[in-house]
């Protein structure tokens, strides 16, 4: 079992848990992922390791409560247990080499680019971060990422915060404006890691992207997270999470990815009796 240490609501759909696991707290490291259960009925999920504290053996997961486990996930509170938490998974961010960064994070993808930037930052890499939401209500991890990184760029689609614009119009600028970098690395919504690649293709820059398909079992045993990548069939859990980005096939990835919305719904919509046994409130 595995104890919530900590609890925080980043934003109205967004939460953070810290939880003890300190065997996965010992070894993981930035762009790995963890699977947790919340009891012996619940279904495996993917989370992408938020942060980690190998001397408190902790490892923090940021999640949006967008289906019945992640709304369920929500409700548990300090001192609430997990029944499974295996990790870390899948292969770290490839660091070596690198003089000069820029990590770009789109809405709940920011989460899964703190680990990365501030890895980087912390490696003495110099790392300019851009990260967008579509607005102010919506922004998590300010401070940590002005602490993680050289400059930092904050986007909103309606501009009620920071700059007014997308992730890619604040890549296309600092590209333009001559700054060069060893390697950008998107994450966040497809289409958004689509068109960050896209605008760094002109420049010849090297772009990483981080996925997360359907995935079940964590192993590359069910094939569920199969993505095509220069042609040839990758998984995810085992060959990823990040891969190169101009080798991606995101139009496929966009179309696999929606495969189960209609019964992920209606599941929602089911069995949310199943809450009511957890005796707490959903977030407001």
């Amino acid at each position: 079992m595995y104890r919530i240490v900590r609890k925080e609501i980043l934003n109205p759909t967004i939460a953070l848990l810290e939880v003890e696991a300190p065997f996965v707290a010992r070894k993981a490291k930035p762009g790995q992922f963890i699977i947790l259960r919340i009891d012996e009925k619940g279904e495996r999920l993917p989370l992408t390791i938020g942060g980690f504290d190998r001397e408190k053996g902790t490892i923090t997961i940021i999640f949006q409560l967008v289906g019945l486990t992640t709304q369920a996930l929500a409700r548990l509170e300090e001192g609430d247990y997990l029944l499974d938490f295996a990790g870390p998974l899948g292969q770290p961010t490839e660091m070596e080499g690198v003089k000069s960064a820029c990590v770009i994070g789109g809405g709940l993808g920011t989460a899964i680019a703190y680990p990365v930037a501030k890895g980087f930052h912390d490696a003495g890499v110099e790392t300019d971060v851009i990260v967008g939401f579509r607005n102010k209500d919506l922004v998590i991890l300010e401070e940590d990422f002005k602490n993680a990184c050289d400059n930092f760029y904050l986007m909103t689609d309606d501009g009620s915060y920071g700059e007014k614009g997308f992730t890619t119009a604040k890549e296309q600028q600092l590209l333009e404006a001559g700054k060069r970098y060893d390697v950008i690395i998107a994450i966040g919504p497809v289409p958004m890691m689509k068109f960050v690649v896209k605008t760094a293709e002109p420049f010849g820059v090297p772009c990483r992207v981080s996925l997360n398909p359907i995935m079940i079992d964590g192993t590359g045993m069910c094939g569920g997270c199969r993505v095509s990548v220069g042609g040839k069939m990758k998984f995810a859990c085992v060959d990823g999470p990040e891969f190169d980005g101009y080798q991606v096939d995101f139009d496929e990835l966009m179309n696999r990815n929606g495969t189960y919305r209609e019964q992920e719904a209606q599941m929602t919509k089911d069995h949310m009796c199943r809450f009511e046994k957890l005796g707490k409130d959903l977030i407001q």
